[in-house]
């Protein structure tokens, strides 16, 4: 096992020595006021028997999840998803059986805190959908569900991995129960490396900071990485100088002083660059999207001269709510500037317009959304700038309410700047890949992220349903009207039945004349 924990201080953050101390044992840090990351890499031989045999048949599983709470995201962890679970799968083959993916999922994430059932899957080719054909995502299925709490897969990981282990029980609870917290958390394999990582994010420290002491691992196939660090712009547009100190747990007799840049493909915009999004009240069965973003926040972002640069949302839309493909796929110029928009870039997933919310089988639809930029962004700075973007609802099952809710996650919204030059970016060892929308952009692009301007990310709409225990709908009345107007229809059958067979035995009705008699 391998562990990376990473703390982000702002530069001008102060410090003083005895927050962070290394013996030849331990490594102990006291109130550090931070960002965290905390990276774990297993190998297949430490994951538990049913997670290892469904990695051992996937070419990639990519699993990707954030929080329904607003929170920052500082450099070099700027990237961003809508709250909720996203998982990216490749199978190892085209063929390859995939009821067992979709009874892992169950088995991790399957319960939310109510103890509800989440994951409506039972075949990746069914409730998975495909990125649209400009993606260059090495995965080959997506899926999306909304998950409010972490819950069921730290309860996962107390009984299958932390029971696994021997030795370190207490500290794997702890790691465990820590991701109760967490922002964001990751899990990623590839068969190339055959080792699952599973790294969370918090954005703000405990209160009273981070206190922690970090013991020398008991095997020496085991390895902590420490590293104590502020991050500021580099000498170039797209990098990322970093500063700090740096640790091997149990190797290094003391901290060493670090500095290095890389060229990162995400950052983060000043905090004034936020977003609120808001549906138009009341929503109907037609609600509108709006997403109103301060005239600060639309400056160009500080990316080389030479890129092309776009504002752009990306929406993940479940199930009961979709858009309009002919609609929003548009040209007409009406149309887009009365909504602020300037086009569809990308769309995937379930885009029948007429099928109830209960008959589709895939989890919903992906969006990508070029936004228009108002021409005198410089005036009045404080003003806000809105786009709207016209969606729809499927019909949902009845209720007794009369009502259902359907939960829309916030769209992610970003700056992308792309150059023609087609060449990678060099290593970052903070990147983050696989998030739906960035596989959808040139390899020498630049994202630049506006935050949410909201503690609460997700959007609760009342949707009007059948409404079944008042009124004449209730489940009582539907079956005695049903049996009802089977029976009517029945006896009315019968009644034309027999009404033709004493028609053909009434002798006082005169036959009809035959056509081969002679006229006298």
């Amino acid at each position: 096992m391998k562990r990376r924990l990473t703390l982000i201080q702002p530069v001008d953050a102060p410090f003083e020595p005895h927050q962070a101390t290394l013996t030849a044992s331990a490594l102990s840090i006291r109130a550090l006021d931070a960002a965290r990351e905390d990276r774990i890499t297993l190998g297949l031989d430490d994951l538990p028997e049913e997670l290892r045999a469904v990695l051992a048949a996937s070419h990639e599983l990519h699993i990707r999840w954030a929080t329904e709470r607003s929170f920052d995201a500082v450099a070099p962890f700027a990237s961003r998803v809508s709250p909720g679970l996203h998982v990216h799968y490749t199978p190892s083959a085209p063929d390859q059986p995939s009821e067992s993916l979709c009874s892992l999922l169950s088995a991790v994430f399957g319960t939310d805190e109510d103890g509800k059932t989440v994951i409506d899957c039972t075949k990746a080719e069914d409730s998975f959908i495909t990125p649209p054909p400009l993606s260059t995502a090495s995965t080959s299925l997506q899926f999306y569900t909304r998950l409010p709490s972490l819950q069921s897969l730290v309860a996962f990981i107390r009984r299958t991995a932390c029971h696994q282990q021997q030795a370190g029980g207490t500290e794997c609870h702890a790691l465990a129960d820590s991701l109760l917290t967490a922002d964001s958390v990751d899990l990623d394999y590839d068969s190339a490396s055959h080792s699952l990582t599973v790294a969370g994010f918090w954005a703000n420290a405990p209160r009273g900071g981070w206190s922690e002491d970090i013991l020398k691992p008991a095997s020496s196939a085991d390895q902590v990485e420490f590293g104590l660090l502020g991050a500021e712009q580099g000498t170039s547009p797209e990098d990322i100088k970093m500063g700090g100190l740096l640790a091997v747990v149990g190797s290094d007799k003391k901290l060493k002083a670090t500095m290095f840049s890389f060229p990162s493909r995400h950052h983060a915009l000043p905090k004034s660059a936020s977003y609120d999004v808001s549906f138009s009240k009341p929503t109907g069965l037609h609600p509108t999207m709006s997403i109103s973003i301060p005239k600060s926040a639309l400056e160009r972002p500080p990316a080389p001269k030479e890129a092309t640069c776009a504002l752009h949302t990306y929406l993940t839309l479940p199930s009961a709510v979709f858009g309009d493909q002919y609609q929003l796929a548009t040209t007409d110029p009406l149309f887009l500037e009365s909504h602020n928009l300037v086009g569809l870039r990308a769309l995937s997933g379930e885009m029948d317009l007429e099928a109830p919310d209960w008959i589709v089988k895939q989890w919903g639809s992906n969006w990508l959304l070029d936004l228009a930029i108002p021409g005198d962004v410089g005036k009045d700075p404080a003003s806000n700038w809105t786009a709207t973007i016209p969606l729809h609802l499927r019909y949902l099952r009845p209720s007794e309410s009369g009502y259902r809710t359907a939960h829309v996650p916030w769209p992610v919204v970003f700056w992308a700047c792309e150059e023609e030059d087609n060449t990678k970016m060099g290593l970052n060892p903070f990147d983050r890949t696989s998030l739906g929308w960035d596989e959808l952009f040139g390899p020498r692009t630049t994202f630049y992220q506006l935050h949410p301007g909201s503690e609460h990310v997700v959007e609760e709409l009342e949707v009007p349903v059948l409404e079944l225990q008042n009124g004449p709908f209730q489940p009582r009345n539907i079956e005695l009207i049903t049996c009802s107007v089977i029976s009517l229809g029945f006896l009315w059958v019968l009644w034309r039945l027999v009404r033709v067979a004493l028609s053909g035995t009434n002798p006082g009705k005169p036959k009809a004349s035959d056509g081969h008699d002679k006229k006298e």
